[in-house]
């Protein structure tokens, strides 16, 4: 026996210093002893009670097991905390070394060290002790012993989680995919010196965690990028693979260290955090409201991959014969692995160049991240022998669109395997499907199951008023999904008959024209059916964008019953263009085999896999994302401002001047700049801007007044509003009072542009547009083009024959965007869109250029945008042809015109016309996007006021989602004169209990009107509750001056808001009261 394997005792006893007491020495001798004899004891009583020496020796085995699995963790525990410590120095003197003898121009920024983050986790480490010691035992510890009578005594006797802090090894941000999104991948390294103790007194019971290992790759994804605070929408979190995790446990958790059972522990514990955190779940926490988190947390796949599983060659031989003196062969299969989904082929006997012929089918969630791990082994009765491993970053193949290769076997001498991956994209329109089931058909492998046409993506989020159990009690559902012979179980939501379950479930589908989803909703024992629910698939095809989202109805279940449900069908497309990238196949060894049928591999007339290969060809459309086009136009009519605050003082303010005014509109971090009005407090600017926006949760659009000065210029106000409001009523024209400051409002008038596809329209918009004109000389657009670059083909070669970096620049009117430089192709690809307002698309010109990314010209092309005008729908989408380069060369392309209709145009009548008077204009009001009022009946001075009473037209409501009520002042009618030239009236208000008078707002002033419109609005901060506690006091005043004898007040009215549907919101008139009633 080693000294380390000795026991401590006897060690300690040997080592005692020669002055020790005899006393002392006397009982660390005993204590060794009484050791000595316990560990004899177990024996001994094994004898006597007759027990055989086997189940002595078994017991003995499992206590060595378990003593050499502790000093393992411990051992691994321990070196990772070392090299987490000495990690600079081992870097700075191995790795650095190396890079000495390299060129100075090279680096590796694919992952970036922040040492700046490990250093503030370092310092705030103690304190996040604090906090997580103050969560275990205030909050976690008692709703332990609440959930179980058996877990009462619970409590966390130590909580220290040490002195070693969370490390980031790494991180790697991804931009290039979309740019709504940042994506972070975080290289998490964890070895720390962790100590928890729980004890549970009841039972004696003591366990705990000393030590913790966390290594793996965190993706974090901050989408969507709004343009207000906090800047990011939501924040997802997953790992992509499973993290590395190794627990050192204690007390007595102590037996989970058993051999056989430390596995299990291990991959229970995995398949919890798997169940939450690694892909295709995910963490998603929601920054903003009005977010959609169920498309976050359940995204849609980015694709399918299918995976031919083609061949193997010279692979190393396990079986070997005589003790490895002559050499055997080997039985070899793979096993296919992308993130959880996991495939194994059949195995060969005895051959080392093997043929599989099978193909898979997975699921993309994320790329890049997500790689394909093929590993090989050799099939032996007890345990496989390993023959090699090839991993593949599907960014690759999405890229490619069809790799088609052999990869060479890593981590043994030799073997190869040859691969054909394929990138199904995923159409949201059946018009390809018979195509894609008919390709399918041609398709041949030895798998049990065909190719699939489509996948179905469900999102299970909640059900409505289920069955009660028997005793009027609670169910606990649980519903199972079945397409066919695939059924697929949702999460159990105990206790409650309306359960939230958020579960996502993905199937492949061969035919959806054949084939039915059902859901059955069930107790958790499975023996009560609350429900059921069946969809045939054909039902799907029939809606927009082969999507179903909304409640349904279950049968056999009580009236009331529903369930929500989203259910997205995707058709799987590969593109014509799908050619392999590698074409040219291994010559092949001797020995490896005959192709199907008796043909030579080389020489088998079907493709890889068993395909039909068909002749090479390049794809006859674009396939742009399906969000492409989705973008709108908001236009931006400044018209003019009221009672602006006097800034130009003179004399010390003594003298009251006035204000050079101009204003900063902004809006989706692009800034508009009006031009400055010298003194005047009542201006009028006339300016319109155009702006397109992509349609995201919480935008926003600021205005700020300022008063232009030598120095710096004084601000006059500001107001905001919510670009949700504007397209739900689609055209706004109202006065907005300024915030921050005494006075002064703003006329705007605001309109997001429908747009159509209407050419007849067109010509009735342009003529409406060349009767306007502007202070700032901008034309309005009729039009907006979206462009989508796809790809190009036949590009020339560079003068020195090596092939060309292609960047686009695409020109319209002035304006330029370039594509991004692709790598060296003669036919690059870019995958790009852009957009651009039109003015008059009958005279205007889209210009595309290609050139080498060091200025040689690589051909241009010439688009008259008349021509996409007379195309079905106004899309052009095709191969066109470039000018001064190769005959064959080519670029696809899509340009998609929409014009931009406007109400102004559609209201507006000629003076000749049928049933007109003048040369009069109707123009469509503002309603509040909350109230839903878009369909009522306009503005109007004449209707239904039979009594002919002094009235005022007012829209109260509340919005929950901002916590805000709302009052809109529109206008007043039939108001009394004040004097022989009419009246100058304003309303005024209070909301009532208000001491301090914070809600005293009014309008502003009509001159010389007895029907005035004002169209203010007018927002407070008041909860639902507090609203309905307030009571209107409104009054419709004469603006006199000081020394006037003319009468001030016209009408009153007083309106409690708790008879009022706030909810709902209520727009109607309400008779004035005079001041003597």
């Amino acid at each position: 026996m080693s000294a380390s394997d000795a026991d401590p005792g006897w060690v300690a006893a040997a080592r005692a210093p020669p002055d020790q007491p005899p006393g002392e020495r006397a009982v660390t001798v005993l204590w060794s002893f009484g050791k000595c004899l316990a560990a004899l004891l177990p024996v001994y009583l094994a004898g006597y009670y007759g027990f055989s020496i086997s189940v002595v020796l078994f017991v003995l085995m499992i206590y060595m097991g378990w003593k050499h699995g502790r000093l393992e963790k411990m051992l691994r525990l321990k070196s990772a905390m070392y090299h987490l410590e000495t990690e600079t120095d081992i870097t700075s003197s191995k790795v650095f070394r190396t890079k000495m003898d390299m060129p100075p121009w090279v680096n590796f920024p694919d992952v970036e060290k922040v040492e700046w983050i490990n250093k503030i986790l370092q310092q705030a480490w103690p304190f996040i002790g604090q906090f997580l010691e103050k969560l275990l035992v205030e909050t976690i510890a008692p709703a332990i012993r609440a959930s179980s009578m058996h877990l009462q005594t619970l409590s966390f006797t130590k909580v220290n989680i040490g002195d070693k802090a969370l490390r980031l090894a790494g991180v790697k941000a991804h931009t290039e995919n979309d740019k709504r999104q940042v994506i972070l991948d975080l290289y998490l390294s964890y070895a720390g010196d962790v100590e928890v103790n729980v004890e549970i007194k009841k039972y004696f019971c003591k366990a705990g965690v000393k030590g913790i290992q966390l290594h793996g790759m965190l993706r974090v994804i901050l989408e969507p990028l709004i343009g207000d605070m906090p800047l990011v929408g939501a924040v997802t979190m997953f790992f992509i693979r499973k993290p590395k995790l190794d627990i050192n446990w204690t007390g007595l958790t102590n037996l989970l260290d058993i051999p056989g059972l430390n596995a299990i522990s291990d991959t229970m514990i995995m398949d919890a955090i798997a169940s939450h955190l690694v892909l295709p779940n995910r963490l998603t926490v929601p920054l903003v409201a009005d977010l959609h988190v169920a498309q976050l947390r359940s995204p849609l796949p980015r694709g399918v991959v299918r995976i031919h599983l083609l061949e193997a060659e010279d692979l190393t031989a396990k079986d070997t014969i005589i003790r490895g003196l002559i050499d055997g062969k080997s039985d070899p299969y793979c096993v296919l692995r992308v993130g959880t989904q996991i495939f194994t082929s059949h195995h060969v006997d005895n051959n080392l160049n093997p043929q599989w012929r099978e193909m898979y089918e997975v699921i993309v969630h994320e790329v890049p991240g997500q790689e394909l791990e093929v590993e090989v082994f050799d099939k032996d009765p007890d345990q496989d022998d390993f023959l090699g491993r090839v991993k593949i970053d599907l960014a690759i193949v999405k890229k490619a669109r069809v790799v088609d290769d052999w990869f060479n076997l890593k981590d043994v001498p030799s073997g190869s395997v040859h691969l054909r991956l394929e990138w199904l994209s995923l159409l949201s329109s059946a018009d390809r499907l018979s195509e894609v089931i008919q390709k399918n058909q041609d398709l041949t492998s030895k798998t049990a199951d065909p190719p699939s046409a489509a996948i179905l993506a469900i999102y299970l989020d909640q059900a409505y008023d289920l069955p009660m159990r028997k005793g009027n009690k609670d169910p606990s559902p649980i519903v199972q999904v079945s397409i066919q012979d695939t059924t697929k179980e949702s999460k159990i939501c105990y206790g409650t008959n309306r359960p939230v379950w958020e579960d996502a479930f993905t199937f492949f589908i061969q035919d959806p024209g054949q084939q039915d989803i059902d859901f059955q909703v069930k107790d958790d024992d499975h023996a009560l059916s609350l429900g059921s629910l069946s969809i045939p698939l054909t039902r799907i095809m029939a809606t927009p964008e082969l999507t179903m989202d909304q409640w349904f109805h279950l049968e056999n279940s009580d009236s009331a019953s529903r369930i929500y449900i989203k259910i997205v069908l995707r058709v799987l497309w590969l593109s014509d263009d799908a050619t392999p990238t590698t074409p040219s196949p291994r010559p092949s060894s001797a020995g490896s085999g005959m192709g199907q049928g008796g043909f030579p591999a080389d020489l088998n007339p079907m493709g890889p896999g068993g395909l039909v290969k068909p002749p090479p060809t390049r794809p006859q459309h674009t396939t742009p994302d399906p969000e492409f086009a989705t973008e709108g136009v908001l236009r931006i009519h400044l018209v003019e401002a009221q009672n602006l605050i006097a800034k130009d003082n003179f004399m010390g303010g003594i003298v009251k001047g006035k204000s050079d005014p101009y204003v900063k509109i902004r809006v989706a971090g692009i800034t508009f700049r009006s031009h400055t009005i010298k003194e005047n407090l009542n201006p009028l600017w006339n300016e319109l801007y155009e702006v397109i926006l992509t349609q995201l949760p919480g935008q926003e659009i600021q205005f700020e007044l300022f008063d232009k000065d030598i120095d710096q210029d004084d601000f006059l106000g500001r107001f905001k509003i919510n670009l949700r409001d504007i397209i739900s009523a689609q055209m706004i024209d109202m006065w907005y009072t300024l915030n921050d400051v005494k006075s002064g409002r703003v006329h705007l008038m605001l309109e997001w542009l429908p747009r159509v596809s209407d050419l007849p329209r067109l010509e009735q918009i342009l003529q409406y547009q060349s009767q306007q004109s502007y202070q700032n000389k901008v034309v309005p657009s009729t039009a907006v083009l979206f462009v989508y670059v796809e790809r190009a083909h036949g590009l020339p070669l560079k003068k020195n024959g090596k092939e060309p970096k292609a960047v686009a620049e695409i020109v319209l009117k002035g304006v330029t965007h370039k594509t991004k430089i692709c790598e060296r192709s003669t036919s690059p690809r870019w995958d790009e869109a852009f957009h651009y307002l039109v003015r008059d698309p009958r005279d205007e010109t889209l210009t595309v250029k290609l050139s080498h990314s060091s200025g040689q010209s690589l051909g241009s092309l010439t688009l008259p945008l008349r021509e996409v005008l007379l195309e079905p729908g106004m899309v052009l989408d095709r191969w066109l042809s470039l000018e001064g380069v190769l005959p064959e060369s080519q670029i696809l392309l899509r340009a998609t015109l929409k014009i931009l209709d406007t109400q102004l145009a559609a209201c507006r009548r000629d003076p000749g016309e049928a049933g007109t008077e003048g040369t009069g204009e109707f123009i469509p009001r503002w309603v509040p996007s909350h109230l839903d009022l878009r369909h009522r009946s306009g503005f109007s001075m004449a209707s239904d006021n039979a009594n002919g009473a002094s009235q005022v037209k007012l829209t109260i409501a509340h919005d929950q989602d901002e916590n805000r009520l709302f009052i809109t002042i529109h206008g007043c009618r039939a108001l009394a004169a004040c004097s022989k030239d009419g009246a100058d009236p304003y309303v005024s208000f209070i909301l009532l209990p208000d001491k301090k008078a914070t809600t005293k707002r009014r309008t502003g002033t009509k001159k010389r009107d007895l029907n005035p419109e004002f169209n203010e609005r007018f927002d407070f901060d008041f909860t639902l509750e507090e609203s309905t506690q307030r009571r209107l006091d409104l009054s419709v005043k004469n603006s006199v001056s000081f020394m006037s004898r003319e009468r001030e007040l016209i009408g009153k009215l007083q309106l409690d808001l708790d008879q009022i549907d706030l909810k709902a919101g209520v727009t109607q008139w309400y008779d004035l009261v005079a001041e003597a009633n």
